[in-house]
């Protein structure tokens, strides 16, 4: 009764509005109404809107509210931040930010390849082997065959002289022991190396005078290269496919059939040459997401095929520091004296060459293009071109490799047509023999193929915009606050220094195992783990930590004993607040 009285106390109160509202919405088009009367019912109820017809009418998407849908989202924003991130060492800061104790990562390391590792090669980088023994055709116009032949001819006697030395007279029982000696590998590795560095300074010194571009090439010998990507288009890990076959769906959540798996690899090549200028493409962007250009499909888990995990950062280094003036990779020499320690059963040493040259061409350019303000969530919007000589200083073969995408993960493995495209040589010999200090079958196609690599001439990307998703200050260097300037660079390095961290992450031993996941039984004694607790240490991201203590001799603030934290993080500009007007109904 209560409540019926206050309700009409309330109608009470409108009864001279809804008799007004009703007069104005019954009455028709040609009688007059008061102003009074319309202003009333307007200010209440908005004027009636005609609706358009438009056949072009955008909807809003709609939304999988799904757990699936929701991690999707959330990684889609986690890909926007790096992308808007301005500065090249915060992007690969903020790749490391989701583990504190570093990815669970595939670890690839060059000259350690299991048997048949081509399929799983091309795969897992993206890469169309071209169906060719030669190099491209590109390479037919990089010089005309009499400057080609009048080059070898000035080149072929320092050459052999060269090869004649390192081959023959070198004594070298003085330079490693007698185990290093009778190591095949090892001396193949030595020899490559040695080699390699004299017929590259032989042909920049003979090269310079009429290829001015040799001049601005910068030199690295033995550089760090690591590479850092997601890959999405391997199979599910067995313990997320027990999950999914036991688990309630209405209680837990399904794992997808796709998940991110981090591939790491860390190269070793004998020397870099590299130059401000990118090396001319090959084919256009279009050309690469042809359907024609196959590439295997090997979905097996890495460890199934013989690669092995461990837990490390995710650090990017193609053989420099942010900021160098040549940035853009010109050739790269590596060695294939890891050959000598296959097994003669394996007899695939012909697909080892190839996946060695794909896995540390597509690593190179990859750690380029991130230098460039790309990632492995946003592809180039250009093709990067790289050249590879394999040598153990008498076989040599050649290959030239065009990156055309980065992106591999869970949510873009099958929808993404672009391909890396690599050219690879067979295998050539330089010479047959030595005998007596004179060289036996010298193979001048071999020294054809190197001028035409030292002789390709990088061209600067006319109306291409090569940082598109960096800031003006691109680099840490470049920044203006002195305390935020010295603090990223301090923790960058400290990351790609791949350090353990001071406090190990706990372990479960083998007692713990037994009492806790296999029975179950507590006893007086045990010291629960943060894994009986039910918290992954794993989990921990980057900045969760107490940050610097500042002893209070050093305070600008006594009441600050903390130091500050930098972390990436991008700033929300706010719109300018303008005063709307406050609507009152009665």
């Amino acid at each position: 009764m209560n409540s019926y009285k206050v309700n009409s106390r309330l109608l009470s109160r409108f009864n001279s509005l809804i008799s007004q509202t009703q007069r104005y919405l019954s009455a028709p088009a040609e009688v007059e109404i008061d102003e009074s009367d319309k202003k009333l019912f307007e200010s209440y109820i908005k004027p009636k809107v005609e609706k358009i017809e438009e056949d072009d009418v955008k909807f809003p998407p709609i939304i999988d509210n799904s757990e699936i849908g929701k991690e999707q989202r959330k990684r889609q924003r986690w890909f926007d931040k790096i992308r808007q991130l301005g500065i090249v060492e915060e992007k690969i800061f903020e790749l490391n930010m989701p583990k504190y104790y570093g990815w669970k990562i595939n670890k690839i390391e060059e000259g350690v390849l299991p048997y048949d590792p081509l399929p799983q090669a091309q795969y897992i980088t993206r890469t169309h082997l071209a169906n060719t023994v030669n190099l491209p055709k590109y390479y037919d116009s990089v010089l005309s065959a009499e400057e080609l032949n009048s080059l070898v001819e000035k080149i072929k006697n320092q050459v052999k002289d060269a090869l004649v030395f390192e081959f023959y007279y070198r004594n070298r029982d003085h330079e490693y022991n007698s185990e290093q000696l009778n190591d095949k590998c090892f001396m193949d590795n030595v020899l490559a190396k040695n080699v390699s560095q004299q017929i590259n300074s032989i042909l920049i010194s003979n090269l310079c005078p009429t290829n001015v571009h040799l001049i601005d090439t910068q030199i690295d010998i033995e550089p760090r290269i690591e590479a850092f990507w997601a890959f999405g288009g391997l199979e599910q890990p067995e313990k997320y496919k027990k999950f999914n076959q036991f688990c309630n769906p209405r209680i837990h959540r399904r794992y997808p059939e796709r998940l991110n798996q981090y591939m790491k690899y860390i190269g070793k090549p004998i020397l870099h040459l590299r130059h401000n200028l990118p090396l001319k493409e090959i084919i256009s962007l279009k050309d690469s997401e042809d359907e024609k250009l196959d590439i295997p499909i090997n979905k097996f888990d890495l460890r199934k095929m013989g690669y092995f995990q461990s837990r490390e950062r995710a650090t990017i280094i193609p053989g420099f520091w942010p900021g160098d003036y040549s940035e853009f990779g010109f050739l790269s020499y590596h060695s294939i004296g890891h050959l000598k320690n296959r097994p003669e059963q394996f007899n695939d040493n012909v697909d080892a060459i190839i996946a060695q040259a794909i896995f540390g061409s597509y690593s190179w350019l990859y750690t380029q293009a991130c230098y460039q303000g790309f990632s492995t969530f946003q592809d180039p919007t250009y093709p990067l071109v790289n050249q590879m000589i394999l040598t153990n200083g008498q076989l040599w073969n050649f290959c030239v490799y065009q990156l055309n995408t980065t992106t591999m993960h869970q949510d873009c493995i099958q929808t993404n047509p672009r391909k890396n495209i690599c050219w690879v040589t067979d295998s050539m010999k330089l010479f047959d023999r030595i005998e007596n200090g004179e060289v036996k079958g010298f193979n001048e196609d071999v020294l054809r193929n190197l001028i035409k690599f030292y002789a390709n001439v990088p061209q600067i990307k006319e109306g291409v915009n090569m940082k598109p998703y960096l800031e003006k200050e691109k680099l840490i260097a470049n920044i203006e606050d002195s305390e935020r300037r010295i603090w990223l660079e301090e923790q960058y390095k400290h990351l790609l220094s791949n350090r353990p961290r001071h406090k190990l992450p706990p372990e479960q031993y083998h007692y713990q195992w037994i009492y806790v996941r296999k029975f179950n039984h507590f006893l007086p004694w045990y010291r629960k783990s943060p894994y009986d607790k039910g918290i992954n240490v794993y989990n921990r991201k980057l900045d969760d930590h107490t940050p610097k203590y500042i002893p209070r001799c050093l305070r600008t603030n006594r009441k600050l004993k903390w130091g500050k934290t930098f972390y990436p993080e991008i700033e929300k500009k706010t719109p300018k607040l303008t005063k709307n007007p406050i609507f009152t109904l009665w």
